[in-house]
């Protein structure tokens, strides 16, 4: 009897570990046709040189976003919304995807040299300069603080 609780208590405890979880992540790979018009609007407009090479629609948490990689080592993150929160890139960004009062800051105070990263966070935005100098500002654009984490 021992035994056959045991066995019962295992099978009920690998089922209930493989139930559907709503906390699941889920990634879906997105064909052409797939891929939201304003992430193709985005693209052609601040990347026009760039092709989309591959798109990723994540659920997690019941919230959807977007991973767009380009060629060049591009990668592109938009929230639900189809708004952008990230870009990443090995060379300069674009100047018309980057708040102007962060470009200013950056040419006033880091002249020799330019942003490769862009993030959009709850609070604050983020960038990263080709020195790895990691730079917050408030999401109005006002400097915060380097960032030496």
């Amino acid at each position: 009897m021992k035994t056959f609780s045991l066995a019962l208590c295992a099978l009920v405890l690998t089922f209930s570990s493989c139930s559907n979880n709503d906390d699941a992540e889920m990634d879906t790979t997105l064909s052409e046709a797939e891929i939201p018009v304003e992430i193709k609007t985005y693209v052609d407009t601040h990347f026009a040189p760039n092709s989309i090479n591959r798109a990723i629609r994540e659920t997690e948490n019941n919230e959807v976003s977007y991973d767009v990689f380009l060629n060049e080592n591009i990668i592109l993150e938009f929230n639900g919304d189809l708004e952008i929160t990230a870009i990443d890139d090995d060379s300069q960004l674009p100047n018309s995807v980057i708040p102007n009062s962060i470009l200013e800051y950056v040419a006033q105070n880091y002249a020799s040299n330019f942003i490769t990263d862009w993030e959009l966070e709850n609070n604050h935005q983020q960038v990263e300069l080709n020195n790895g100098t990691e730079l917050e500002f408030t999401l109005n654009g006002e400097f915060i603080r380097i960032d030496n984490d």
